[in-house]
């Protein structure tokens, strides 16, 4: 049989592919490290995580992961993020030092009461104060933030503006004052309260309704930064009124330089 020159060509190529084929396949099985990872180990992968349950006594059964998932949970268990830390008086964000934090919350409704908060301590809350109808006011020191005093006064069973006034009056220079409504402090607080509250620097006592929330903040003897919240109030409007009758509470939050004086 006569080779044609094609055929001959075809026959080398078949012959040289064929030895490539082989030195290649020796040279992975020589270098290729024994542990790569097996097929079988590929397909699990793709499974879904079982569960065995491990019990280390008859009452406590503990639940493990296989080898390989628990140690990818383990890997992102200690990634995960710390929980945030919590704040003076419940504010999100800390106050720079040097300064005090001071929240004010109204009391909402007949029977969730005012919260007045200072540098963490809560000299009004639900534990110490018994509701009731009216204002309730903190004296602060302002040079030691220790409280001094703290007083309620109610305004809707009796008149109780007279002893208000003699309280606030008698607050020493250079303390605060934090005052807050709880269920109505309106029905019978007088003019010449309201007057000597609009004196320390009130803009909306003037304007209080019945069962208005009021909170408010002031200084005896120094001025506040006019960029902190001092005041809110919140009328009582049966369409909006977030209880029966009553509207929600008001807070006011932040924090007061400590060199103010």
């Amino acid at each position: 049989m006569k080779l044609t020159r094609h055929f001959v060509l075809r026959l080398f190529g078949f012959l040289l592919t064929s030895l490539a084929a082989w030195y290649l396949g020796y040279f992975l099985a020589a270098h290729v490290p024994q542990n790569t990872v097996s097929i079988a180990a590929l397909q699990e992968i793709g499974k879904k995580p079982v569960l065995r349950v491990i019990t280390s006594s008859p009452n406590q059964p503990v639940m493990k992961l296989p080898r390989s998932q628990d140690s990818a949970f383990r890997c992102l268990s200690s990634a995960a993020a710390p929980a945030p830390r919590r704040q003076k008086c419940g504010l999100w964000a800390p106050c720079p030092p040097g300064n005090f934090v001071y929240r004010i919350l109204s009391g909402g409704g007949k029977q969730r009461r005012p919260k007045i908060c200072f540098e963490d301590e809560e000299f009004i809350n639900e534990g110490n104060y018994e509701a009731e109808s009216g204002i309730i006011i903190a004296i602060v020191n302002y040079k030691t933030g220790k409280l001094i005093s703290t007083k309620f006064f109610e305004m809707w069973a009796r008149d109780h503006s007279g002893e208000m006034m003699d309280f606030i009056r008698k607050a020493p220079e250079g303390t605060l004052l934090l005052m807050a409504t709880q269920d109505d402090g309106s029905t019978r607080l007088k003019d010449g309260a309201k007057k000597l509250v609009e004196e320390l620097g009130s803009k909306e006592i003037k304007n209080i309704k019945f069962r208005s929330s009021w909170v408010f903040i002031a200084a005896k003897g120094f001025t506040l930064p006019h960029n902190i919240q001092k005041e809110k109030i919140n009328h009582s409007d049966q369409t909006k009124n977030r209880y029966k009758g009553w509207p929600a509470e008001i807070q006011i939050e932040g924090c007061i330089p400590r060199d103010l004086i």
